[in-house]
């Protein structure tokens, strides 16, 4: 069986890369695959831009403008995009992603997709673990929501900064005040900004929602029109992204933020397999600041069994 460490991977490119994913959706709880989880959560390299929105909003032709860009400058982009589910065999409806214009051939950019399936919050079981992996090995990681609208809110929990997506003329930016969505973003776009007066609009009605957003961090959400078709706009989102990445350098706020995102993987994945009962048995759930979080979730699902 082929070894699995960070080296092994970074060495055996993207071939090896998937070897490994297809590993960690068949068995994620082997001894192999936890160790190295725990070692790339250990040696995080990428920042991790989540990108969401409703469907048929462009988040595909976003991200392919994105992988460009960033191709451009250099850096390497990893991909996972969450797909529907088919009824009959689980696996994601668009699995080879054949709407994202990225170059197969291409060693410095990999998109892997994942189904839902029954996932309401808009990112596949094993998407944070996957981010995790990728995380270690990439500059650029992107998270690309399944879109199913109001209900996909893990994105915010595994990603650094998240871009939601807003289409001109659809209502989308009125929808986006419930209650839910707006406390999401960090970054928010209306897309197909070549759309004219609809999409001046559409962003005047985004950053009035904004405005009625309730801001605990003291940060204002940024709103921005893009069209990834013509490639305008993209370099105020790539600004914004900057900036915001900066914004969590200071004070420790990207350490609190990943370190919060782990413990609440950590009891989401124990509730999953155990319910809330489980949880209850193990009383208070904390993740220490350095602990390694998928031992820590054997350990605890070894002491709910009672092995």
């Amino acid at each position: 069986m082929e070894d699995l460490s960070l080296d092994t991977l970074k060495d055996g490119g993207k071939p090896a890369l998937a070897r490994a994913l297809a590993r960690l959706e068949r068995t994620p709880e082997a001894p192999e695959v936890l160790a190295l989880l725990d070692t790339a959560f250990a040696q995080p390299q990428a920042r991790v831009i989540g990108v969401t929105g409703p469907p048929g909003v462009g988040k595909s032709t976003l991200l392919g403008a994105l992988i460009a860009e960033f191709r451009r400058q250099d850096l390497t982009v990893g991909v996972i995009a969450v797909d529907p589910s088919s009824k009959r065999s689980g696996g994601a409806l668009l699995g080879d992603r054949v709407r994202l214009a990225a170059n197969p051939e291409d060693p410095g950019a990999f998109v892997r997709s994942m189904a839902a399936r029954d996932r309401l919050g808009g990112l596949a079981d094993l998407t944070w673990a996957a981010m995790i992996l990728m995380r270690a090995l990439f500059d650029r990681v992107i998270l690309e929501t399944v879109g199913v609208g109001q209900s996909e809110t893990d994105v915010a929990e595994a990603a650094d900064s998240v871009v939601f997506c807003v289409q001109p003329g659809s209502g989308d930016a009125l929808q986006f005040m419930k209650a839910g969505i707006v406390e999401i973003p960090d970054i928010a776009v209306v897309t197909k900004a070549d759309m004219g007066p609809v999409a001046h609009r559409a962003l005047a009605d985004l950053t009035g929602a904004l405005g009625l957003a309730p801001s605990e961090t003291g940060r204002q959400v940024e709103a921005l029109l893009v069209s990834a078709e013509e490639r305008g706009g993209l370099h105020d989102l790539l600004e914004a992204l900057d900036e915001h990445f900066l914004w969590l350098g200071q004070d420790g706020r990207l350490g609190r933020r990943r370190q919060a995102q782990a413990a609440q993987w950590l009891r989401e994945s124990l509730r999953d397999r155990f319910g809330r009962e489980g949880l209850r048995r193990l009383g208070q759930v904390n993740l220490p600041k350095g602990a390694a979080p998928f031992s820590k979730l054997a350990e605890m699902a070894a002491k709910l069994r009672g092995d």
